[in-house]
């Protein structure tokens, strides 16, 4: 694909993804259509051998932008960085098509070991705001991590997965329109799991206070059977 054919897949990817796009000119300002220019300069310089060219482009363009990517990353078409401010995407990352991003989303790596260290991220995926992915390992397509969630396993296709560490709280066998943008309605693991612990806490609750009343019944019991025998006992005397 020529630089001219990029630049006229990220106005379409902008525009199409973002409602706050009033003009197409609004696009030449956004630090995603910016990074994603510079990105594939980066990456075919990269290609051919000319890493420091190839990194000065990149930092060059994480200074302006605030999205660091590694000229080294492979990312498919359609990637869509919202907001994008410290956003990372590590050397051996692999991005498919139609991905989505939000800010302070980190690719990265779990080591210095060499050979593929980052993650592979499957097409139609979104990565919610300040989610980590660390690792070699794939996400699978039709994917969905929720809002500052930290992945560090395998998550297979059509997943949604919240927390810390991620665990996968929903999984459907539906692709995700690549203008679907929801990352706030997602399952809440730690909610739900309050939420039964208040139940039980109501429970255990009601449990005490009848025992209470049961203890206080019997001592009323106790006081006056012994408020009897000390009645007996003094007629017993006089």
């Amino acid at each position: 694909m020529g630089f001219f054919s990029h630049i006229k897949e990220e106005f379409s990817v902008i525009q199409e993804r973002d409602p706050a796009i009033k003009s197409p000119l609004e696009v030449l300002l956004y630090p995603s259509f910016r990074v994603m220019i510079q990105y594939r300069r980066a990456h075919k310089l990269y290609l051919k051998g000319h890493y420091f060219l190839a990194r000065w482009i990149s930092q060059r363009a994480a200074r302006k932008t605030g999205i660091e990517i590694h000229p080294g990353a492979t990312i498919g078409k359609g990637l869509f960085i919202d907001h994008g401010s410290g956003v990372i995407i590590g050397e051996t990352t692999i991005i498919g098509d139609n991905v989505t991003l939000y800010q302070g989303v980190t690719l990265g790596g779990n080591g210095k070991e060499t050979g593929k260290r980052h993650p592979t991220i499957g097409d139609n995926v979104m990565i919610s705001a300040g989610a980590k992915i660390i690792g070699s390992f794939t996400i699978g397509e039709n994917s969905k991590i929720g809002a500052g969630s930290v992945v560090i396993e395998e998550v297979p296709p059509n997943c949604t997965v919240v927390g810390i560490p991620g665990r996968v709280v929903r999984q459907k066998n539906v692709k995700i329109p690549r203008t679907s943008m929801d990352h706030v309605h997602l399952p809440d693991p730690v909610r739900d799991d309050i939420r039964v612990l208040q139940r039980e806490n109501t429970v255990l609750t009601n449990k005490v206070l009848e025992m209470e009343r049961e203890i206080r019944t019997l001592r009323t019991q106790m006081a006056a059977a012994a408020s009897i025998d000390a009645a007996e006992n003094n007629q017993e005397e006089s």
